[in-house]
């Protein structure tokens, strides 16, 4: 059996002298190799950091700008929604018969991946799962103009542990370079907030974490496709591909819109393999109206295009998951009273454990934070 790379252990914080504890989010070896020289270092480290959550230490001006700055990329790569709400839908075998040629073709390509990742009934009997994986992001500063930019800057290393229960109910913790990101859905609503600042928790409508899209959920992923249109083909990574796309419709951006930002568009791309019939590549693009107190003429835009790649497809219980892959994201800032600003970020990833059909896992586990009050849980 190969040997985790994950740490999953820590040292007790009310007792050094006691057994160690096990860590909400396991982190990348990797990641405790960097806290010092050598072991007995790291674990002392490692129980200063684990005694930093929970302070007042976050505050200070420098460490809240460092904060600040992984928030963002976290909220960015590390766990962005899909706008596009998944049904629940176990059968894909939808009629194909009345529809375009581009609608049946995308009917048809859906139909072969849910037989690569593993065939229609071994796709419907999964009803949870439990992903534990690492994660290193690195990224660019904001660049003046369009010119081309590279993501180089410190590499940030952390993991994550993400739950599900069907399409909308789910949870994710992640743990980069000691800022916490939570978010999820209890099928009513999902939030996401950094558990390192006050700030406030930000909700909006169900919707799926993007990183069950990138080759962990087959069934989401083709309830998702079926919808789409093919409208070509590509080379990815020398393999023939189909190319299926969506666009989000009006009323679901202005459903997803709020007081202050506008969605302008959301459209979301798959491409998937002529041989295999897998999911090679996921992108969407979306682009984001922020509104200003100056006017119309005053509001900034936000454009974030972002390209998966999954690699290293392999079978668990009989459904056939992508293990590792690469996110690349690059954001434009632009406005008729700013400079356009263009950043570069990239995300590695790489799944270690993968459970199906959790035992016991229920609702009840997938609950909002307790400052959202049950009045705002209606939507």
């Amino acid at each position: 059996m190969q040997r985790s790379s994950m740490r999953r252990l820590c040292p007790n914080i009310d007792r050094e002298d006691a057994l160690e504890t096990v860590l909400e989010v396991p982190i990348p070896e990797e990641m405790f190799a960097s806290m010092g020289s050598d072991v007995a270092l790291r674990m002392q480290n490692m129980l200063t950091w684990m005694k930093a959550q929970t302070s007042d230490k976050w505050s200070s001006p420098v460490i809240a700008a460092r904060i600040n700055e992984l928030r963002f990329l976290l909220y960015l790569v590390g766990s962005p929604l899909i706008p596009l709400q998944v049904q629940l839908d176990h059968s894909v075998n939808r009629p194909i018969r009345d529809s375009s040629i581009e609608a049946s073709t995308a009917k048809y390509i859906v139909q072969q991946y849910i037989a690569a990742t593993g065939g229609q009934a071994a796709v419907n009997a999964v009803h949870s799962m439990c992903v534990t994986g690492q994660v290193k992001i690195c990224a660019s500063e904001f660049h003046q103009g369009d010119e081309s930019v590279e993501a180089r800057s410190t590499q940030e290393i952390g993991g994550f542990v993400l739950w599900q229960k069907n399409p909308d109910l789910w949870s994710l913790e992640l743990i980069v370079s000691g800022c916490k990101v939570s978010c999820g859905s209890n099928g009513k609503l999902s939030w996401r907030h950094s558990s390192n600042q006050q700030a406030p928790v930000s909700k909006g409508p169900p919707r799926p974490l993007r990183r069950f899209l990138q080759g962990l959920d087959p069934r989401s992923t083709a309830n998702l496709f079926l919808d789409g249109m093919c409208i070509g083909e590509k080379i990815i990574n020398d393999e023939d591909c189909f190319i299926l796309k969506l666009e989000t419709s009006p009323a679901l951006r202005e459903a997803q819109s709020g007081p202050n930002f506008d969605i302008i568009h959301h459209t979301i791309w798959g491409y998937f393999s002529q041989r295999s019939g897998l999911l090679i590549q996921f992108e969407d693009s979306r682009l984001l109206r922020m509104k200003t107190a100056d006017g119309e003429d005053a509001d900034v835009f936000w454009e974030t295009s972002t390209e998966s790649v999954m690699e290293e497809y392999r079978y668990v219980d009989g459904i056939n998951i992508a293990h590792r892959g690469k996110t690349s994201l690059t954001v434009f800032r632009y406005g008729e009273q700013s400079s356009n600003h263009k950043r570069e970020i990239e995300e590695t990833w790489k799944i270690e454990d993968v459970d199906f059909n959790v035992w016991g896992l229920s609702a009840e586990d997938f609950m909002p934070p307790a400052d959202i009050k049950q009045d705002q849980l209606v939507w």
